[in-house]
């Protein structure tokens, strides 16, 4: 059996945008990870970009299941004595919430050069306004 190696001109680039209202943060991760990477495409190769590029609205109406608005931390360290920052999801919700959505997805991709590259292709924003009219996005149900 053979490695299938997708040629550029094959590679066909989609812009989809996706609505993040109510919806729930790890599965809508994981749906935007997989169209990042080319998942859904008949010629995903796992080493070569094959993804598409997505938009996501309404970052700050996500949702998630449980106790995670209280429970869930996040960490962060400045390398000095007594530097690390925590804060809950819910105040990272509150004051930049496309920052949850971003490290979610984040986690989800590769932790190479071909990751970096895919991360690069997601946009997320706050609101329902983005600046991508002009690429003529298509709406991702999820």
């Amino acid at each position: 059996m053979k490695t299938y190696i997708a040629k550029e001109k094959d590679i066909q680039k989609v812009w989809y945008v996706v609505d993040a209202k109510d919806k729930i943060l790890g599965r809508l991760a994981a749906k935007v990870a997989s169209v990042l990477r080319g998942k859904n495409k008949v010629i995903y190769s796992p080493h070569q970009d094959t993804g598409d590029e997505v938009i996501v609205i309404n970052a700050k109406h996500v949702r998630t299941t449980g106790k995670k608005l209280a429970q869930k931390v996040y960490s962060r360290y400045s390398a000095y004595p007594g530097g690390l920052n925590q804060e809950t999801l819910e105040t990272v919700l509150k004051k930049k919430p496309e920052y949850v959505l971003i490290h979610a997805v984040k986690g989800m991709l590769p932790k190479n050069k071909l990751g970096a590259k895919l991360l690069k292709k997601l946009r997320v924003y706050p609101d329902e306004a983005h600046p991508h009219k002009a690429q003529n996005p298509k709406v991702l149900i999820i």
